[in-house]
């Protein structure tokens, strides 16, 4: 992240070491919001294998980037760091410490270091390769 940009505590690592148990006890000693940091949490109904906070944690303290699409939607890398960074500036805005929790490493690499800004999709070469495969 930028030099203007905020400060985060970020808790990752790998599926079922209890990272949003850590995230909330965190958020609630440190007046704290997490930012999900999780490429499938982000989709409606998607409950099964994700390891959603439950309605319980939810109501502790607030989670961002949750149940934010439906499952047809696709939400680009680009897209998602821009949204993470509005509600970590925003926490911080607010008085809090933004917790970015999840195990999604292209997600903290892009929110840590930004997105690399390659040439744009060429739709034509896509469509030839669908047509080969």
């Amino acid at each position: 992240m930028s030099a203007e940009s905020p400060r985060l505590l970020c808790v990752t690592g790998t599926t079922g070491t209890g990272k949003n148990d850590i995230g909330v006890l965190l958020a609630e000693r440190l007046n704290g919001e997490i930012i999900s940091l999780d490429s499938m949490k982000v989709y409606r109904g998607m409950d099964i294998g994700t390891a959603k906070p439950s309605r319980a944690d939810l109501a502790r303290v607030p989670h961002h980037l949750v149940d934010i699409l439906d499952p047809t939607e696709r939400i680009a890398l680009a897209r998602f760091i821009e949204r993470a960074r509005a509600h970590a500036q925003d926490i911080v805005e607010r008085g809090g410490v933004p917790i970015v929790v999840g195990g999604t490493q292209m997600y903290l690499n892009g929110l840590l270091y930004g997105v690399h800004q390659g040439p744009p999709r060429h739709a034509e070469f896509r469509e030839r390769l669908r047509a080969e495969a």
